[in-house]
């Protein structure tokens, strides 16, 4: 997984932080979580293509986490886009995308399809390596929090299989696949060729939201866990009363997950710098950075998370 950080501010930007929005490469999909207003121009500094842009989640309907949609679908238009756009979110995200569509004057060439998410907790995307569930959490509107689980398929072995007397070839798919298949009358089931099941790399992105217990078991594990913290301890009345999470609080919920690496984002603009945020997390959880624009993380094979600030 590699993914940038387009925009690290809450509800008002500032001269160096743009609204909500981040962009993850994974196999062969690229994906916007959220898209606050001018996550165009932010792409095109990470030298990302929005034509290359499958699928959009939106995490909750309020502007900084959504403004940036029109002119992203105005633009794909432009561009002649053919294939579609897969766009996902809560209740109320379909009629959102049907008042872009007749905004202004342009032709859409591609189609919108528009999933709008029903459950408390819920798979919406899934394919052979990864799958994309959404959760619900706690704001002051309905917000989903996001995890991207890569799915590794149990190492063939192959010596095994030979052992058994299957020939290389089309048998060998089959059991790979999860299928049994027969040789000179005998059965060789994949458990008997494949090995223990392996843990893929995941990913959970919160959204806005106050700090939730189910968040915990949500982000059990994972190798990132990227949490809004728009306030300091300070703040942490101000911070409940609007629906999110002060740095202690992401901080904690860290910890008791047992996440590798916890990155903060979404900070008021009352804040000319992260710092005292941060600091404040290391405190409970080590591990811990805020989030800056352009900033990128790589999560390698071996589950190494290498962060890269521009």
């Amino acid at each position: 997984m590699e993914l940038t950080f387009l925009g690290t501010a809450s509800a008002i930007p500032t001269k160096t932080r743009n609204h909500a929005a981040i962009v993850l490469k994974i196999y062969d999909r690229t994906v916007l979580f959220d898209c606050g207003e001018g996550t165009q121009k932010q792409i095109m500094e990470a030298q990302v293509s929005p034509m290359k842009i499958d699928d959009i989640y939106i995490t909750h309907l309020h502007g900084d986490h959504i403004l940036g949609l029109p002119g992203i679908i105005q633009s794909l238009a432009f561009r002649g886009r053919t294939r579609p756009l897969n766009i996902y979110g809560p209740v109320g995200i379909a009629n959102l995308i049907e008042h872009i569509k007749n905004l202004g004057y342009f032709a859409i060439s591609n189609e919108l399809n528009v999933h709008e998410i029903m459950d408390d907790d819920v798979v919406i995307y899934q394919q052979n390596n990864f799958l994309i569930r959404a959760m619900k959490m706690k704001h002051t509107v309905t917000n989903y929090a996001y995890k991207v689980e890569e799915i590794k398929q149990p190492k063939f072995l192959r010596p095994k299989a030979i052992e058994l007397g299957v020939p290389p070839g089309p048998l060998f798919g089959k059991l790979q696949a999860g299928e049994s298949v027969v040789v000179d009358g005998k059965t060789i089931f994949p458990e008997q060729v494949l090995g223990p099941p392996r843990i893929g790399v995941k990913l959970v992105y919160s959204g806005d939201t106050i700090p939730q217990e189910n968040m915990i078991y949500f982000a059990k594990d994972v190798n990132v866990l990227i949490h809004e913290a728009t306030f300091s301890e300070e703040f942490r009345d101000k911070a409940l009363e609007n629906g999110h999470t002060i740095a202690k609080d992401a901080a904690l919920i860290a910890k008791n997950a047992n996440v590798e690496q916890l990155i903060l984002t979404h900070l008021s603009n009352r804040y000319t710098t992260s710092e005292v945020l941060e600091e404040e997390a290391k405190e409970i959880f080590e591990k811990t950075v805020y989030a800056e624009d352009m900033m990128t993380v790589i999560v390698e094979n071996n589950k190494e998370v290498k962060i890269i600030k521009k």
